[in-house]
This record gives structure tokens, C-alpha cells and sequence, in this order.
């Protein structure tokens, strides 16, 4: 029976259109379980009502015409129901419906089930046969493990159709939103350009060479070339991009030398296997070798190899390397984007982002982030292949994608766009103003950073610390651990930077969707496993080495705090603040006089909101990580598109968490800031300014509109919205208030609804 799902499905994703796939359903379903009749009932996204669309068994004269409501006749009691009903006697069921014409009148046996895409319910699929009998367990559970598979095969058919018809004058475009995960915010429109590679590793078959020595050269030439193309790359994106981020194009030119994979290449040319051969044997192995693994940044690891073994073979084969000509609002689209394909386009045309694949942490979403373009990652219902010169829409705010826009719905996003505009321009006069209510309570306003090109925007917005310099971002860029010295150097650049503003550098933070590609963690589940304090306290040369090179680096300048991530417990804050002791004082035995700096525990676990007074007994600060609470507290996968509707930072559970840990610290005296996503939202920093949050932490794009919100309002009327959303019991109904919040503030620019 597995044989026979996996056939069907195969089948039904090489269908060129919707009508072709639902034929192909209800052909081979009928065949496969030996009833009757098999029909497909589709649901009208216009007119909500079950379409007659497929069948093999009754009228096809009436396809497309025939139609039930939801809750109407059997099928729409299966569809308002959501699940399967297995009749022996069908018209003798009180919500039984014939309709006429097409011809079930001599069929008693009915089973119907539900198929569902992301908890829409797209259709009903149906078998009937003429004897009266109950289809048996094993039938009802085939039909509806078909129904399962079938339903996002379904959606990616039914898009690439309406890609189809958006190309088709004769026919009316279909609009059509395909949801995926934000990856940078912001409105685009534009046309899609497509990339997708000339060469396929995949398809190279193995030969034997009696020209070794030309087919070496050959390999080597190809090597050289791929090095200058990413050399160029790297160079046109001087302007944008910082040391630190181009050290992202030096881990591409490693991968290439000659002492790794250029390698084991040429050994296998040596051995007789001509270039192309071995240069694809070798890569292939490499890719099947990242991609085995669980966490996210060497999975993104095997794209990035991938994507120089196709740029090496394309020359091995003599591909026309032609620049793609980039239309004004370039729209990048593929199913696998790389660093190195984003550089090559320039920088003024391109508006937006979307990839198939990959999440807000992979190579391609940071830096989108970083240049500010709107992008949306893991829309994996995306025909990509199929938008060359396209007009694409994309909401980076929401994760959304919208194809065949008509005029009324382009219209609202450009209008959304320019909003935007507006709404930054106005922003600009507030970089210099003091983050105060209107009642004169201040709240400082300090960056997140990772990278050396944060510095500069982050103190033109007018940045007054950094709450979370993530000190593995250097780490990640490298090929093996930073020494002391190295680390030092980026540290203290850093401090002076920001000095004599305080900056709050967080320990090693790896594991989850942060390995090492020279320290891999292969882990079950990563995100449960080890991480964070964890690793380096199980590491302590490596936990030791960074802190000496954190504390000297704050000689003389006296800025730096020092934070732990993944706290979950006492004994782990203990024994790192022993370390930290033990640290300062070999810094001092080699004659340095620095102070301690003060240390700060970040609270990203449920378990570390129930001990934070204690721990707050123990530090001088505490922080909470709002990204990693949230996705603990309601155990979701952020980056996960199927369950990213349920990830809401509104959650009531989220907010109730928040404020016992700021009650917590403050009954100990101690301050907490919070350096999460949540922190740069407008309508939750008015929130947290009531909670008693002694200093908000953010990305530096979001500076000015959380100042631009907190001066729009009392301290008063802070606490009364937050005492109003302390009693609510969805985070819907609480996102509902704060918009009315924000428009009773005077805030409107800052709500951004879905346009559906």
C-alpha cells in the first residue's frame, strides 16, 4: 500500500495543471482501493462552496458546474466537519443531498474525507460503490493518509497554475498568497528573477580519462575562475558590507583550495576519472554530508557547497557565464540562495528577497537584514521555477508572498510602502531626542550587534549601549576557534566603538541552529540539547579564553558587561562566575589593571523565570532573551513555517512571564533589560516600559520607532494598557487592543495589517 501512495503522489506532482492532477486522483484512487466511483469536490476560495472537479465513475458533462455548500449534502457535512464519514447507506443519512444530474443515484456505500493544507480545508475526496457496506478500517485509513499526502501537493499544483494563468492573456490572473517565514521586514514590489544553477552535480556521469594532465588543468582553470568570480562579488559589495561580513566570501574561497576539496578532486583526476566526474563525485559526497546533519547552520553549510560545485562545473562544461539582465525592482527568487548569488546583483535594484528554502538565521537573511531588503525564507510552496518576469509582492513583515496581484490589492501594498517611507523620514528628526514619556520617564534604547557594520547605524540611530553583542558571530565566520589575541581584537573594537557607552557581550552561544561547521553538535534535538553555557562550561578552555579576551580588551575603557545565555540553573551561573573570577585574576597576574566587569545571567527558559530572583541574587543584571522564551514557553519552532502561526510574542503566558521576572530582579535591586525581537516592537516596548524594564535592546532599524512610541505616550497610560492586556486570554484579542492603542496614541504608522 505504500508503494501504491508514493506512485499516486509522484504521479500527481509531474500533473502540468490542477484539472491534470485531480484526474490523475481520482483515477488512480478508484483503481487502487476497487470501487466504483471517485470524485474530487474542490473548494471555491470566492464563493466558499464544494465545486464536482474530478471523477471517475460519474457525470463529467457536469465538472465545474455541480456545487454544495460548506455544512450542505454529505460532502460539505465532511468539509464543515473536518473529518471522514464512512456511510453504509448513504441516502439514507439526514444531511444526504442528491445532486442532480450527476449521476450517483445507484451508489448507497459513501466515504468521504477532508483535505487540509495548513488547517484549510481544501476540498473532500470521495469513494462510493453500488453495494450496501461500511468501507472497512484499512480502506477509510488509506484514503485518508492519500487525502494527507495529496493536500500540499494539491496547493503546489494549484499555484503553479495560477502562475500559468497569470502568463495567459486569454484567461483572468488568479491572485494567490503563498506563506513562508519573515525573513527581513518591509514591503516590496517587483519582478522575479530566478536563479537557478546551468549545471547539475547530479547529472555528471563517471568516466575514465586517458588525458589526465589536460583534464587536471582543465579542473584547475575552472577552480581559478570560480575564485575570481567571488573575489568580484566580494569586492562590489565593499561598500555594504564590513570586514567581518566579508569574511563570509574568505570561507568560500577556503573551501575551494587546494589543500580541501580542490584536493580530493584532483586525486581522483589523477586516478584516471575525468574532471567533471570527480569534481562531482567529491561534492556530492560533501553536500549528502552536511545535509545528514540536524542543525540548521551546516545544513546551510551544504548549500553553500553546493552552490561553488555548480559555479565550478559550469565552467568545466563551458557555460556562457552572460551577466543576467536585472530589471530596475529585482525580486531575487530561488530554492536555495547563497551570499555569493546576492552580491552579484547590484545593489539599487534589488527590492526583495525569496527563498524556498532556509530560515531567519541562514547566511542569506542576515544580510538581507543587515542591506535592509525585505525578504521572505522557506516559502516552500513556491513554484519558483515558474516566476521569470513575474510581478511579485512581498510582505517581509508577515512571511507572505502574493502572486498575480489584481490593481486594488497592488495598490494597498504600494500604499503600505509608502507609509513606510514617510513614517522612516519622520523618524530621522528623532535620532538626537532623549527616550522619554511624555511624562518625562526615561527609558534607554540600546542595539543588538554581531557584526562591525552594526556600529555605525547603530550609533547614528542613537544608540545608548548595546544590550547583546553576540560574540559567536566572529566564531562562525572562521574555519577553526578565534586564539585569545584574535578575539581580543574584536572585542575591543567593540568597546571603543561604543565607548564610554556599556556593551553587553554574551559568551560563546552555540548549538541549536549555531554549530560550528569546525565544532559540529549532532543532536537528536538541538534545541533541548547542548548549547549555550552548557557547551562552554563543559569547554572551560574555550569558556576561559574568551573571557580573558573580554576582559582585556576592556582596559582602560571599563564599558563591558559580561552576560550568560542558557542559564537554566544555580549551579551553572556558580560555577561561570568562578571561571570569570579565575579569568580576572590571570589577566591581572599579567599586569593588566582592569576591573571586573559586572555580570548578568539572560533568562530564556521557563525554568530560569521561576528562579530569577534567585539568580538575580547571584549577578548584577538580568536579561531576558524574548526570541527563546517564547519559542520554549509555547514550544514552537520559530523558523518552522508549519507552526509559525503559532508562535505569538502577544501570548498571554509570554507576557504573565515577562513581568515576574522584572518584579523578580527589582525585589533584588538589580537591573533587567530585554534583548529580543520583542523589545523593537512599537506597541510591546510600551508594554515592557509599564512592566518596570529598565532598558529596551533591539536592532537598530527599530531604534527610532520605539522611541518614536515611547514619547507618544504617560507612564500612566502605559500602565493602564498594560494593566487592560493583564487580563485578556488571547494573544488575538491582545494584539487587537494594542492597535487601538496605537491609534488612540497617534501611532497608526506602526500597524501593519495582513492584506488578504
Amino acid at each position: 500500500m505504500l508503494e501504491i501512495l508514493r506512485n499516486i503522489v509522484q504521479e500527481v506532482n509531474s500533473a502540468e495543471n490542477l484539472a491534470q492532477a485531480l484526474e490523475i486522483i481520482v483515477v488512480r484512487v478508484r483503481d487502487a482501493m476497487g470501487t466504483e466511483v471517485c470524485t474530487v469536490y474542490m473548494r471555491d476560495p470566492a464563493s466558499g462552496r464544494f465545486v464536482f472537479q474530478a471523477t471517475d465513475g460519474l457525470n463529467k458533462d457536469l465538472l465545474g458546474q455541480a456545487s454544495l455548500a460548506a455544512g450542505e449534502g454529505l460532502v460539505g457535512r465532511v468539509a464543515e466537519r473536518e473529518e471522514p464519514l464512512n456511510l453504509e447507506r448513504a441516502p439514507a443519512h439526514p444531511s444526504f443531498r442528491l445532486l442532480p444530474g450527476i449521476g450517483e443515484e445507484d451508489f448507497s456505500a459513501f466515504l468521504g474525507v477532508p483535505i487540509i493544507h495548513q488547517r484549510e480545508v481544501l476540498g473532500v475526496l470521495v469513494v462510493q460503490q453500488r453495494e450496501q457496506r461500511r468501507f472497512d478500517e484499512s480502506e477509510e485509513a488509506f484514503l485518508v493518509t492519500m487525502s494527507a499526502q495529496l493536500a500540499a501537493v494539491i496547493v503546489h499544483v494549484r499555484v503553479t497554475g495560477a502562475v500559468y494563468l497569470g502568463k495567459d492573456e486569454a484567461r483572468p490572473p488568479v491572485p494567490t498568497k503563498i506563506n513562508g517565514i519573515a525573513g527581513a521586514p518591509g514591503i516590496a514590489i517587483g519582478t522575479a528573477v530566478v536563479v537557478s544553477p546551468v549545471a547539475d552535480l547530479y547529472a555528471v556521469p563517471s568516466r575514465q580519462t586517458h588525458d589526465r594532465l589536460g583534464e587536471l588543468r582543465a579542473f584547475k582553470k575552472a577552480l581559478q575562475a570560480v575564485r575570481g568570480d567571488i573575489e568580484i562579488v566580494a569586492s562590489q559589495l565593499g561598500s555594504q558590507l564590513n570586514p567581518e561580513e566579508h569574511a563570509l566570501f574568505d570561507v568560500y574561497l577556503r573551501i575551494l583550495d587546494d589543500a580541501t576539496i580542490g584536493t580530493e578532486v584532483a586525486s581522483r583526476i589523477k586516478g584516471g576519472e575525468w574532471a567533471q566526474g570527480a569534481l562531482s563525485q567529491v561534492m556530492i559526497e560533501h553536500i549528502q554530508h552536511f545535509e545528514r546533519m540536524e542543525q540548521s547552520y551546516l545544513k546551510e553549510r551544504a548549500v553553500d557547497v553546493k552552490d561553488l560545485g555548480t559555479r565550478v562545473l559550469a565552467y568545466l562544461q563551458s557555460t556562457e557565464q552572460g551577466q543576467p539582465d536585472y530589471p530596475d525592482a529585482t525580486i531575487l527568487v530561488g530554492e536555495e540562495l547563497t551570499a555569493t548569488v546576492l552580491g552579484e546583483i547590484p545593489r539599487e535594484k534589488l527590492v526583495g528577497i525569496i527563498s524556498v528554502r532556509g530560515s531567519g538565521n541562514s547566511h542569506v537573511a542576515i544580510l538581507a537584514r543587515a542591506m535592509g531588503v525585505p525578504t521572505v525564507m522557506g516559502a516552500v510552496d513556491l513554484p519558483y521555477t515558474k516566476l521569470e518576469d513575474q510581478e511579485l509582492i512581498i510582505d517581509g513583515y508577515y512571511g507572505e508572498v502574493y502572486l498575480n496581484p489584481d490593481e486594488d490589492f497592488r495598490k494597498r501594498f504600494e500604499d503600505m510602502r509608502a507609509e513606510d517611507a514617510a513614517l522612516s523620514h519622520d523618524l530621522e528628526s528623532l535620532r538626537d531626542e532623549v527616550c522619554e514619556t511624555l511624562d518625562k520617564h526615561r527609558m534607554p534604547l540600546w542595539v543588538n550587534t554581531g557584526l562591525m557594520a552594526d556600529v555605525a547605524r547603530s550609533l547614528d540611530q542613537g544608540a545608548e549601549g548595546v544590550g547583546l553583542y553576540r560574540t559567536e558571530v566572529p566564531f562562525l565566520l572562521r574555519e577553526c576557534f578565534p586564539i585569545e589575541e584574535e578575539q581580543r581584537q574584536i572585542y575591543r573594537s567593540q568597546l571603543e566603538a561604543f565607548a564610554p557607552k556599556p556593551v553587553t557581550m554574551r559568551t560563546l552561544d552555540i548549538g541549536g541552529d549555531k554549530s560550528l561547521p569546525y565544532f559540529p553538535i549532532e543532536e537528536e534535538n538541538p534545541f533541548l540539547g547542548w548549547r549555550g553555557i552548557r557547551v562552554t562550561l563543559d569547554h572551560p578552555e574555550i569558556f576561559l579564553a574568551q573571557i580573558r579576551a573580554m576582559i582585556k580588551a576592556s582596559e582602560g575603557l571599563d564599558n563591558l558587561r559580561i552576560m550568560l545565555p542558557m542559564i537554566c540553573n544555580v549551579a551553572e551561573v556558580d560555577e561561570a562566575i568562578e571561571f570569570i573570577h579565575r579569568a580576572h585574576s590571570e589577566v591581572l597576574d599579567e599586569g593588566s589593571a582592569v576591573k571586573l566587569p559586572p555580570i548578568g545571567v539572560m533568562v530564556e527558559v521557563p525554568a530560569a523565570v521561576y528562579q530569577a530572583r534567585v539568580l538575580a541574587r547571584k549577578v548584577d543584571f538580568l536579561s531576558v532573551g524574548s526570541n527563546d522564551l517564547t519559542q520554549y514557553l509555547l514550544a514552537v519552532d520559530r523558523n518552522n513555517a508549519r507552526v509559525a502561526g503559532l508562535y505569538h510574542t502577544f501570548h498571554p503566558a509570554v507576557l504573565h512571564a515577562l513581568q515576574a521576572v522584572a518584579d523578580a530582579a527589582h525585589l533584588e535591586g538589580k537591573q533587567v533589560s530585554i534583548c529580543g525581537e520583542l523589545a523593537g516592537n512599537p506597541a510591546a516596548a510600551v508594554l515592557l516600559l509599564a512592566m518596570g524594564y529598565d532598558v529596551l535592546s533591539m536592532n537598530a532599524t527599530n531604534l527610532t520607532k520605539v522611541k518614536k512610541a515611547v514619547r507618544n505616550v504617560t507612564l500612566e497610560q502605559a500602565k493602564n494598557a498594560l494593566s487592560a492586556v493583564m487580563q485578556l486570554d488571547s494573544a488575538r484579542q491582545i494584539e487587537e487592543y494594542l492597535q487601538q492603542f496605537l491609534l488612540d496614541s497617534g501611532l497608526q504608522g506602526f500597524i501593519h495589517p495582513r492584506l488578504d
